[in-house]
């Protein structure tokens, strides 16, 4: 209790000091658990943005039905792969779609387009479509048509409008051309999405294309969106074969996981900055006060006390900084990120890479974040006081009388 006594009126000797490096220690504290959260913010708007338009957590296609988006490359017996989704525990929801590349045609324009067929049902419960719908009552029957709200202004249609949708046969050997009006619009964000996007019915789709009761492509949500990510999906292993493969989200998408690398890299480079900025405040701190106790250090070691002892004084005052900052920083950042978290941080709308980020950015606060970056603070400022302990514990009564004479 002798030495805590100590190090707590030390501390206390100069207030104004010691207050300015715990403000410099619990603005650091602040700003990381803050930074922290807007990026995991950010990070989660990126996934939900992939995994609920139309990519989905997981794919089920045909090999080679990705590389170039052929229609023929379609799965004509997906029994199979019904039955495997509906006896998953994991998978929460599934859609089954129909994508082939076409012409829309309206009296004023033309437009090439990637036409999805899909059952409205299921789809709802996999993206977010029925969300995204901005005017009209959807898809209601087999003539009816979903537009992107882009590629309605560049075909100057609205909604009860007529157009034709034109496209290959399957052989491409044949073209076919289906009128269908227009039920309602759509948007999703991203505007080269918006301007090139078209939805139908699913049995409306087969039943242009001939393809009977087949699919080119079944989205999966799990009750996880990192189990598609795992080295080992059961699901993925029970109905891969060499004509169907199955991948999550990430193997889908590579470069949106090489964004979310770069963001987890870029905490950590934050992290390290501001505490080693904190850590440079706190050891001008601690020298300032080493010099100005010179002469008390010079008796006590006159006395006899061990350098142990007074390195240990001086770790123990780092300590007591470092706890009443992070006391202080936590509570500030617990309710600035409270707030922040329910009003969102206005930053403007931005688009990266097709993800579309919303003009107010909503931190994610998490408990380990305040415990981690607490922790952090609390080792780093302990590891920084070891060098003036350490010259502290080093003086020699002689030399140190000098100076302060």
């Amino acid at each position: 209790m002798l030495i805590l006594r100590l190090a707590l009126r030390n501390i206390l000797r100069n207030k104004r000091r010691t207050s300015l490096t715990c403000l410099l220690l619990v603005s650091a504290l602040v700003i990381m658990i803050l930074m922290d959260g807007l990026m995991m913010g950010v990070t989660r708007i990126m996934v939900e943005s992939l995994t609920e338009t139309l990519e989905g957590e997981a794919q089920i296609y045909r090999r080679g039905w990705r590389d170039r988006f052929d229609p023929a490359l379609y799965l004509d017996q997906p029994d199979e792969i019904r039955s495997s989704l509906d006896a998953d525990n994991s998978v929460v929801a599934w859609s089954e779609r129909v994508m082939t590349p076409a012409m829309l045609a309206s009296s004023y324009s033309t437009q090439g387009v990637m036409v999805y067929g899909v059952d409205m049902d299921q789809e709802r419960k996999v993206s977010r479509i029925q969300q995204a719908q901005v005017s009209g009552d959807g898809l209601q029957g087999p003539g009816d048509i979903l537009l992107g709200d882009a590629l309605a202004d560049k075909l100057e249609v609205t909604l009860g409008d007529r157009i034709v949708l034109t496209t290959s046969s399957l052989d491409g050997n044949d073209l076919v051309q289906v009128l269908f009006r227009v039920r309602g619009l759509i948007r999703f964000g991203p505007s080269e999405l918006d301007e090139r996007l078209a939805f139908i019915d699913l049995v409306a789709a087969r039943q242009m294309l001939e393809m009977g009761d087949g699919s080119h492509q079944f989205v999966v949500r799990f009750e996880d969106a990192s189990i598609p990510n795992a080295p080992l999906v059961l699901l993925f292993e029970k109905v891969r074969s060499e004509v169907v493969d199955a991948q999550g989200w990430l193997s889908i998408q590579p470069a949106i996981g090489a964004m979310l690398e770069m963001s987890n890299f870029g905490r950590i480079v934050l992290g390290l900055i501001l505490f080693l900025l904190a850590a440079l405040g706190v050891v001008n701190s601690i020298f300032m006060s080493i010099y100005e106790r010179l002469y008390e250090f010079a008796v006590t070691k006159a006395i006899g006390t061990r350098p142990f002892w007074i390195g240990r004084l001086i770790v123990l005052e780092s300590l007591l900084m470092a706890f009443i900052s992070v006391a202080i920083g936590v509570v500030i950042a617990y309710f600035l990120g409270g707030y922040l978290e329910s009003e969102g941080l206005n930053m403007g709308q931005m688009e990266v890479s097709g993800v579309v980020i919303p003009d107010r950015i909503k931190p994610q606060m998490a408990f380990n974040q305040f415990v981690e970056a607490a922790a952090f603070l609390t080792v780093l400022t302990m590891l920084t006081a070891l060098y003036p302990a350490l010259y502290a514990a080093k003086i020699t009564p002689a030399e140190a009388v000098k100076r302060s004479l």
